[in-house]
């Protein structure tokens, strides 16, 4: 479609000014970080035995929908550990030497964030298994003939890889971690904390009405709470005073679009067009594709699973159906 979507759960990486904010919000503790408790309860558990034992701490797989805080999280367990953090992305490890320099640069007891794990090529994923079990880099010098593999010691260190795809892991990589983490979505009441506590550190007053409205609109995701808090806040430093109240708010949020379950225009249309060209019948991922302008990923990554968790649309062998209660929805707006 080609429009800029507020509810979108990627970090805009060509806006710096938007990355550094994303940033400034993100907690750094146990303590700052809200909602997961069973997440953090464990994890809390895992850090203080590695600390106890004077070791690092296992291996950690952190999957989940975009947008819920597995970034903050790895950021949250380094300095809880005490330790530096590496940061990197499937993408960006383009081969096996790309890897092996990373590896070899690591000093004891840091931790290496890998996002996107599950989009490491192959030949690079298989060099992780040594490295992860053992703490050995297998590496290859010279070509043909001449050829010889050395072995090498790489310091102790912890992987924290991310991933909303744990069934695209292969099982060898996906079995060498320890600790392995699913994300839920927020509660509104977890997600209205972090909007007023994300006010407070942009130094922007809002009323209790109006953060629990922001929070109804944030599809249970910290990430787009806080886009849209920032959006909202912009639009009461504009047009009123820059206190964000429940009429400004309202305001706000009918200018962006964002209707009362924090579905954008975006959604809406996905949802008319498999209705009118398809009423009940299942729907390819590529159709819908098709017939929204977007990539298949995109529809899977972004649209679905929160259209999944309002009960909107079933996944079933043959394709994607939309529900009655869409349908009654779609009808009402």
């Amino acid at each position: 479609m080609g429009i800029e979507r507020v509810i979108d759960t990627s970090i805009h990486e060509d806006d710096p000014e938007e990355k550094a904010v994303e940033f400034s919000l993100r907690p750094t503790t146990f303590d700052e970080y809200i909602g997961q408790t069973r997440l953090k309860t464990n994890l809390k558990l895992a850090i203080d035995a590695a600390k106890k034992r004077g070791d690092v701490l296992d291996h950690v797989l952190l999957f989940g929908p975009p947008g819920l805080g597995k970034t903050t999280m790895a950021g949250v367990i380094a300095h809880e550990m005490n330790a530096n953090l590496r940061v990197t992305s499937g993408p960006s490890i383009e081969k096996a030497g790309d890897l092996a320099s990373i590896l070899t640069n690591l000093a004891d007891g840091d931790v290496l964030f890998i996002d996107e794990i599950h989009r490491l090529r192959r030949a690079v994923e298989e060099i992780l298994y040594s490295a992860m079990e053992d703490y050995k880099l297998d590496i290859v010098i010279g070509k043909g003939p001449a050829a010889r593999s050395v072995r090498l010691d790489l310091p102790k260190f912890t992987i924290i890889g991310a991933t909303t795809r744990t069934g695209a892991l292969a099982a060898p990589l996906r079995d060498r971690f320890g600790h392995q983490f699913r994300l839920e979505y927020y509660q509104e009441k977890d997600i209205q904390k972090i909007i007023e506590r994300s006010a407070g550190l942009l130094e922007t007053k809002i009323e209790p009405d109006a953060s629990k409205m922001l929070s109804t609109r944030s599809r249970l995701t910290p990430r787009i709470a806080n886009r849209l808090l920032k959006r909202v806040r912009d639009y009461a430093d504009v047009n009123s005073d820059g206190i964000i109240d429940t009429a400004t708010a309202t305001a706000a949020l009918k200018m962006l679009e964002v209707d009362e379950l924090g579905l954008d225009p975006g959604d809406r249309n996905m949802l008319k067009l498999m209705i009118e060209k398809y009423g009940d019948k299942p729907v390819g991922l590529n159709t819908i594709a098709a017939l929204t302008g977007d990539e298949a990923s995109t529809i899977e990554d972004f649209y679905e699973p929160y259209l999944m968790q309002l009960g909107f649309i079933q996944r079933t062998p043959k394709g994607r159906v939309v529900t009655q209660a869409a349908k009654d929805f779609i009808l009402r707006s």
